[in-house]
């Protein structure tokens, strides 16, 4: 069912057998060592830029995890919204959850696909996929100190009789890389835990943090009982790979960080100031009365009392604000309310009343008409009185 796993694994295990079989002999020892390891080696090369893309993901995640921890708390009983806002603020930052994952999950169908091959190279056996009946024998055959690369130390007894092996010396062998693989499983996660950002520390981070540093390592003790000694070579390889790998990534990423920073400080020494320069003014126009800027070399205006017949036709001239303290009477009509002007008076054509309607100027007393004004028929004269509201009858 996982021949499309099984089959790509055996084919880099032969050739890489096939390359150092020629060096050390097929059936040497140190021919299948290395060729289980290079096989690691290569797939872990294939896999080199989704294992940058997952640090610079974690590395993303790192430095949004602040902001992440403020929708936690505010959407705290709502989980659907919480779960949104989650998303956007991942698609803002082009942080993607199954990017981080990636390597350590294609690592999976590598492990089986590897953990089949090599228990799939058993006495009788005519082909094991990629090798023929010749390549199986000549795994069997290989012997590493006195042990089998098919042996581990819980195989049964007549298991290792056919195999022509005896459990000391499988134990020998295995014991050590079972150390080994689990101390670079621990080192490898204390120099990834190292790396992480303090601010971004969670609950669910100390959790992994603590399976990474010490389950594991322990894990690779207690399994590696049961593993076959080609297997156990892998894991010691995969770990050597992985904290190489780790170590030369996170320098780069630091030395492209550390260059992005002294780019932006430096953009920001151009755009500054010199030592002794000052900086440049920007001119304010005066405002005018009315809130506006005016035009810069023109006087603003001032409010006042606008005097009669001094203004010109076609010209404004702001009259400040007028308040008229009397009551206003037409020819003919009598006005039942004061009138109060509130607002900002302006005139705007010639100072004169044609209509038979009072001046306000600002003492509130009514203009005297100029000459040859009437209103309604009736000299301005005869049309009230001075200081009085009532029409001479």
């Amino acid at each position: 069912m996982l021949d499309f796993i099984y089959y790509p694994v055996s084919f880099i295990l032969w050739c890489w057998h096939w390359v150092f079989g020629h060096v050390f002999g097929d059936s040497s020892g140190i021919s299948w060592v290395l060729g289980i390891m290079f096989l690691v080696f290569t797939l872990r090369a294939i896999m080199f830029k989704p294992f940058v893309k997952q640090v610079r993901s974690m590395r993303a995640m790192q430095e949004f995890a602040p902001e992440m921890k403020k929708l936690q708390k505010k959407y705290a009983n709502d989980r659907q919204r919480q779960a949104q806002e989650m998303q956007k603020l991942q698609r803002e930052h082009g942080f993607s959850p199954l990017g981080g994952c990636l390597p350590m999950l294609l690592q999976i169908p590598v492990f089986i696909g590897l953990f089949h091959v090599l228990r799939s190279f058993q006495p009788g056996h005519t082909e094991n996929y990629f090798f023929d009946a010749a390549g199986v024998q000549s795994y069997i055959d290989a012997n590493l100190f006195g042990a089998r690369l098919s042996n581990f130390i819980t195989q049964p007894q007549q298991a290792l009789e056919a195999l022509g092996a005896n459990r000391t010396s499988v134990i020998i062998v295995s014991i050590p890389l079972m150390i080994l693989a689990s101390v670079l499983t621990h080192l490898t996660a204390r120099h990834s835990v190292a790396r992480q950002n303090p601010d971004s520390a969670t609950s669910q981070t100390a959790i992994m943090n603590k399976l990474t540093l010490y389950i594991f390592p322990l894990g690779v003790l207690i399994f590696g009982l049961f593993f076959p000694i080609g297997l156990l070579l892998y894991w010691l390889a995969n770990n050597t790979w992985t904290m190489m790998q780790q170590r030369l990534v996170y320098r780069k990423i630091d030395a492209e960080e550390e260059t992005k920073k002294a780019a932006a400080i430096e953009k920001r020494s151009n755009l500054a100031p010199k030592p002794g320069q000052r900086p440049a003014q920007v001119k304010k126009r005066p405002a005018t009365t009315d809130g506006t800027s005016g035009t810069p070399g023109t006087k603003p205006a001032t409010g006042g009392t606008a005097k009669p017949g001094t203004a010109k036709p076609g010209t404004a001239k702001p009259t400040g604000t007028t308040k008229a303290t009397g009551t206003t009477k037409a020819t003919g009509t009598r006005s039942t309310g004061a009138t109060k002007s509130t607002g900002t008076t302006k005139s705007t054509g010639t100072a004169k009343s044609t209509s038979g309607a009072a001046k306000a100027t600002g003492n509130g007393a009514a203009d005297k008409p100029e000459d040859g004004d009437t209103v309604s028929g009736l000299s301005a004269d005869r049309s009230r009185k001075k200081n009085t509201g009532r029409k001479n009858r």
